[in-house]
């Protein structure tokens, strides 16, 4: 198999443009197929409860409007991988978990790899778990041959270590094979994307490091491996929304392994007069950062995400809960307020100035309660259920998947802003009736369709 072989010349029925992939778009996610678990309202228990086949999986996504031509833009893309799977059983004849088993696991003596499948007749085999309504619950079901080529793989942190050290020491592929897989992928346009082949370039306070974590019903991981200084760490955690992210914690015990630790703060008391000049706007890469104080407290906000509490540490220093980023308030040469953000936790800050005070928001539209109420109810999104729920007193609320919920306002009949974060939703209406929405954040669009 070359890495410029088409995905026609393995699957001659696949309709273009999809057929036309090359086996290293397939690998890097520039595929540009539907991603299964994109498809709104598909990732769901009664479509990921029961066993399919490649072909069932397949049939999934194949015949679906191409979002883009292969090699054009880089998105994640687990229909790339299902793919990738099915190559490597026209070409040998036995299911993609077989030749892992064969080519890779027995020779390597990984003892707990293994097709999840198999979960059930696993010694010591994690039972998932998740929030819902914030109390911890079983996860929704799945079963392991959906996820399939993208990530059907169940084992033990000791035995990916090993498997770890044999692909970074050589025992897999040569040595230009593997410079390939962990190159950055260039795009079109000559830009980059900090993606390879089922693996990406990372970093951990300032050295060069490559990973990849992994996420299903009831399980999140995170891995990472420093090649200078030969070490691995990886995270396994039984819940797909625990306290603490897997990458955090992995970020953290590889920087107290090389001696190098991030800084840890204590919460201290907020002096809000002492930082009203750095309340405003500031520009930023891709977007504007927000500062404010709201009742006592200091809140920070990027275009498109949600506003963040920050917590005082003393000497102009402030970090977040569960997050490596912090930054300072402190002043420049010429005596202007400017943030130092320190992005998880990196060695060298972003400064940036401040760009002016912060624009007023927009006056609240008045929609009558019967428009709103023809507003609440399920939506189905690529990224979870959709609940759009009308109290019987205060605002209309909108909650994505396992988020909780968040209260919104109108600003003209359709379209609503949600409180806290920098996004919109804009409800759609077909003869009389409300058929779906959109929801806008970070330049980003959304689409949700009408459930109920």
């Amino acid at each position: 198999v070359s890495l410029d072989d088409q995905l026609s010349k393995y699957l001659p029925d696949y309709p273009k443009p999809g057929a036309d992939a090359t086996i290293a778009q397939l690998l890097n996610h520039t595929v540009g197929v539907q991603s299964y678990t994109g498809i709104p309202g598909w990732m769901v228990e009664a479509k990921t409860n029961r066993a399919y086949t490649t072909e069932q999986m397949i049939a999934e996504f194949r015949d679906l409007p191409a979002p883009s031509k292969p090699g054009e833009k880089w998105a994640y893309n687990n229909s790339g991988y299902v793919l990738v799977g099915a190559v490597i059983e026209k070409v040998t004849g036995k299911p993609w978990h077989a030749s892992v088993d064969e080519r890779i696991a027995r020779l390597l003596g990984l003892t707990t790899i293994r097709y999840g499948v198999h979960e059930g007749e696993t010694p010591n085999m994690a039972k998932g778990y998740t929030l819902k309504e914030d109390k911890v619950a079983e996860a929704s079901k799945i079963h392991m041959s959906v996820p399939h080529a993208a990530g059907a793989l169940i084992g033990s942190v000791e035995d990916l270590a090993k498997w770890n050290a044999a692909l970074h020491h050589g025992k897999i592929i040569p040595a230009e094979l593997y410079a390939k897989m962990t190159a950055p992928t260039v795009m079109p346009d000559g830009s980059t994307e900090d993606y390879g082949y089922g693996i990406a370039p990372r970093e951990v306070r300032s050295r060069k490091a490559f990973g990849h974590g992994g996420g299903i019903f009831g399980f999140s991981t995170d891995s990472i491996y420093l090649p200078k200084e030969d070490l691995f760490v990886a995270v396994f955690t039984n819940s797909d929304s625990p306290s603490a992210s897997p990458g955090m914690v992995m970020q953290q015990l590889a920087a107290l392994a090389i001696n190098d630790p991030f800084p840890a703060f204590q919460k201290a008391a907020l002096d809000a007069k002492a930082v009203e000049p750095w309340v405003g706007l500031y520009k930023v890469k891709d977007g504007e950062r927000r500062i404010t104080v709201k009742d006592g407290k200091l809140f920070t906000q990027r275009t498109g995400g949600s506003e963040l509490e920050a917590f005082p540490a003393g000497n102009g220093k402030y970090f977040y809960e569960n997050s490596l980023t912090w930054f300072e308030l402190k002043r420049d040469a010429a005596g202007t307020p400017v943030v130092a953000m320190y992005q998880q936790g990196a060695v060298t800050p972003e400064v940036t100035a401040g760009a002016g005070a912060i624009p007023a928001e927009l006056p609240v539209a008045d929609v009558p309660r019967a428009t709103l109420e023809s507003y609440a109810g399920k939506y189905d999104t690529p990224a979870g259920p959709l609940a759009v729920a009308l109290p019987a007193e205060g605002p209309m609320t909108v909650k994505l998947g396992g988020q909780q919920a968040i209260p919104v306002l109108a600003v003209t009949q359709t379209e609503f802003r949600l409180v806290g974060v920098d996004a919109r939703i804009d409800f759609k209406t077909e003869g009389g009736k409300v058929t779906g929405a959109t929801i806008k954040q970070g330049g980003r669009e959304l689409a949700a369709k009408r459930a109920d």
